[in-house]
């Protein structure tokens, strides 16, 4: 049953009211290249955000929300063979879509940014790549790397596609099998997973995985630490930073007086620390603060 919103409160904002009161790209740009002119040596945090255009999948709603299910935590892939079977299972169709995607407008713009000595440091929370292959340079991938696989024992590492065609080769069954991507090469599949046959390490028999940041894995953050000391200030781009990893940067950069700004469509973790916040599209108004910056 539905009750009516209590006297005096406004019903809370649907998401098409939310789009429709972002910010235009002309305006939002105009706020971003003012705040990039006072601060000149910024950090980038990203997400998901600046990847959708990709084609990626992200995880959150524009309120932070779960879109669907969490993905696989660290402890369980490690301890259970039927997680691993699952996600091996899953990651055949999930992972050719990060494979073959490809840099968006908002990449190449950020890596624009850097070449104009606007970006000290890129730290991307996305697991795709899709920032190098737009041309950034000084990037730090802070959940990993999704096309590299590393054995958790012996630390051989070899290329995922590799891993992706012995599973094949493995389990012919499951090339009839098509589903939904979901975010991080993982897919919306929902099958028989128990005959499904792992490939262990050839070196070892270890177990394989993405060398990525599983939830419950620790994230490695002294060179963050470091530049963000040394910085005039902190840019997030397209993410609610949901996920501590990224929002213990912002943390800091409070502690230590650095300004704040996002540009991200919808609420962050982050909004009472921040100095700007823009509810706007990111490649466009990336592109019009390009043109406002020259």
């Amino acid at each position: 049953m539905t009750h009516p919103p209590s006297p005096g409160l406004a019903p809370p904002p649907t998401q098409a009211q939310r789009r429709s009161s972002a910010l235009a790209p002309q305006r939002a740009a105009a706020l971003l290249s003012d705040f990039m002119r006072r601060h000149p040596r910024l950090i980038l945090l990203t997400g998901a955000g600046v990847s959708t255009d990709s084609g990626i999948p992200d995880y959150r709603d524009e309120d932070g929300a779960w879109k669907r299910k969490q993905p696989v935590q660290h402890q369980d892939f490690m301890s259970s063979l039927d997680t691993r079977r699952r996600y091996w299972g899953r990651s055949l169709i999930g992972w050719p879509l990060i494979r073959l995607s490809q840099p968006n407008p908002a990449h190449h713009h950020l890596a624009e940014l850097e070449r104009r000595g606007r970006v000290e440091l890129l730290v991307t929370q996305n697991v795709d790549r899709l920032h190098q292959r737009a041309g950034s340079e000084s990037v730090i991938d802070l959940h990993g790397r999704a096309d590299r696989i590393r054995c958790m024992d012996c630390d051989y590492h070899c290329d995922r596609q590799q891993v992706h065609e012995q599973c094949f080769d493995l389990n012919p069954a499951f090339r009839q099998y098509r589903a939904t991507v979901a975010p991080d090469g993982d897919a919306d599949l929902d099958v028989d997973f128990s005959d499904f046959r792992v490939f262990d390490c050839p070196r070892c028999g270890g177990i394989l995985k993405p060398d990525v940041v599983f939830f419950g894995d620790s994230v490695p953050a002294g060179r963050v630490q470091a530049a963000l000391r040394a910085c005039d200030g902190l840019l997030v781009v397209g993410s609610s930073l949901m996920v501590y990893s990224g929002f213990r940067f912002c943390r800091l950069a409070r502690e230590w007086g650095k300004p704040i700004a996002a540009l991200n469509l919808g609420r962050t973790r982050a909004d009472d620390l921040l100095q700007l916040k823009l509810d706007a599209r990111i490649g466009e108004t990336l592109a019009v603060t390009l043109q406002q910056l020259r």
